[in-house]
C-alpha cells in the first residue's frame, strides 16, 4: 500500500499507528485490579514533562495498522472482552471506526484521554486525566465517569480541585502520585484525601506488581 493511501486511512481511523497491544491487569483508578487488554496508541502532543511513555509520542515510531486486525487480536486475546484504550493521546485519530469493530465484538470498551481533542468513538467508561499544558474540551467533562489527577507537586492540588469543579457530579475523583516523586507526594496525598473525602487515592498498582 502507498504512503498516501496509508496516511489516508490513518486520518479517517481506519488504520492507528499501533505502539503495543497485551492482556494484563489494570494497575489505576476505578477498575486497578480487573483483567483488561490494553491498546496503546502512538501520537501525542501534550507533552508532559514526567511521561513514562515518552516513546508514545511520535506516531510515526509506530506501525500503521488496520483496525480490523486489533480488533482480531484484543477478541483472541481478552478473555472478558474489557478494552482499554491508551496512549499517547487517543484521541488525537478518530476513534468511531476501532470502537464500532469492538462494540460489534461485544466488547466493553475503556478510554484513558488526557481529553485535550475532540471525543470520538463509543465508550462504556471514560477516564479523564487533564493536563495543565493542554486543556481537555468541554465536552468531555460532562461525559467523564472517573477524573485522575497526576499529583507531582503542592500546586497539583489546586489544579485537581479546578477541574473536579468541571465534571459531573456522579464522576469519580481520584489523586495519583507521579512515580518518580511518589515517596514525596503520597503523605500529602493521604492527608489531603482524608481532609476532602470525595476524593480517593490511586495507586500505579501495576507497577508494583512489576506488569505492563
Amino acid at each position: 500500500m502507498k504512503e498516501n493511501e496509508v496516511n489516508t486511512l490513518v486520518e479517517k481511523g481506519e488504520m492507528l499507528p499501533l505502539m503495543e497491544e497485551f492482556y494484563t491487569i489494570q494497575g489505576e483508578g476505578f477498575h486497578k485490579g480487573t483483567a483488561a487488554y490494553f491498546i496503546r496508541v502512538g501520537g501525542c502532543d501534550v507533552g508532559c514533562h514526567w511521561c513514562d511513555v515518552k516513546e508514545s509520542w511520535n506516531p510515526k515510531l509506530h506501525p500503521p495498522t488496520a483496525v480490523n486486525t486489533i480488533v482480531e487480536n484484543a477478541m483472541r486475546s481478552s478473555k472478558n472482552k474489557t478494552v482499554v484504550i491508551t496512549g499517547g493521546e487517543p484521541l488525537t485519530w478518530n476513534m468511531e471506526p476501532l470502537t464500532n469493530g469492538l462494540k460489534e465484538e461485544g466488547a466493553k470498551i475503556h478510554i484513558e484521554t488526557s481529553g485535550a481533542y475532540p471525543l470520538s468513538g463509543t465508550w462504556d467508561w471514560i477516564c479523564l486525566s487533564p493536563k495543565k499544558i493542554k486543556l481537555p474540551t468541554e465536552e468531555i467533562y460532562q461525559k467523564a465517569d472517573e477524573l485522575k489527577i497526576i499529583i507531582f507537586n503542592k500546586h497539583d492540588f489546586i489544579f485537581a480541585e479546578e477541574q473536579a469543579a468541571k465534571v459531573n457530579g456522579n464522576c469519580i475523583l481520584y489523586l495519583q502520585p507521579e512515580w518518580s516523586n511518589r515517596e514525596k507526594m503520597m503523605p500529602l496525598i493521604v492527608d489531603y484525601v482524608m481532609d476532602n473525602p470525595k476524593w480517593k487515592v490511586s495507586l500505579q498498582t501495576h507497577k508494583y506488581l512489576n506488569i505492563p
